[in-house]
């Protein structure tokens, strides 16, 4: 058995979505855990195999594992920006509302980082909290405008937070609003598109 689950963890990492379902069959443990409590729906999400990922969610893996970095298949979407398998985790109903380690939920990583055909998927089907604060006191929109470069990628990301109804007015733990970090920081462009919402 502890070969099979080995050899599952290594399929999933790899994308080998055949390998995947015959291990499955074979009696592996859906849920098994490498050294670093990573499952292989994780190891998937991680290495950004949708089909490797769709095989395990439809055995019923869950989308909500979590590793020793407080990570979870979900959550790593956030980080990847990968919408694909975004979608491949959604018919697991994952938990939308858990953190990663820095207390934020997967739109926040996602908005720093630029990935806005994650952020307009995420935002357009699921009902993920766009005015979560995370433990650094920072929203989605407030990452956006901190973490970012203020190009064109962060411009649409705030443009899309903001139709979503993100709070332009939810300012981060010292008291300063995404539009004084915008300010501050010379993005014209994002700082005159939070002006047009106030």
């Amino acid at each position: 058995m502890a070969d099979l689950n080995t050899r599952l963890l290594d399929a999933a990492h790899c994308g080998d979505a055949e390998q995947v379902t015959a291990l499955l069959d074979g009696g592996a443990d859906i849920e098994t855990r490498d050294d670093q409590r990573r499952t292989p729906l994780l190891l998937a999400a991680l290495a950004d195999h949708p089909e490797a990922a769709r095989r395990l969610v439809a055995a019923g893996a869950d989308p909500d594992a979590r590793d020793y970095r407080q990570d979870t298949p979900w959550l790593v979407t956030g980080v990847t920006g990968s919408v694909e398998m975004m979608r491949a985790l959604l018919p697991a109903h994952p938990d939308l509302t858990l953190t990663n380690r820095f207390g934020g939920v997967s739109v926040i990583p996602a908005s720093e980082r630029g990935h806005v055909a994650y952020v307009r998927a995420v935002l357009a089907e699921t009902d993920i909290d766009v005015n979560h604060v995370n433990r650094l006191g920072w929203t989605a929109l407030l990452e956006a405008v901190i973490l970012g470069d203020g190009g064109s990628d962060h411009q649409e990301i705030v443009r899309l937070l903001l139709d979503a109804h993100a709070s332009p007015s939810l300012s981060d733990a010292d008291g300063v609003t995404p539009l004084q970090h915008a300010e501050r920081r010379g993005f014209d462009a994002i700082a005159q598109q939070l002006r047009a919402t106030t």
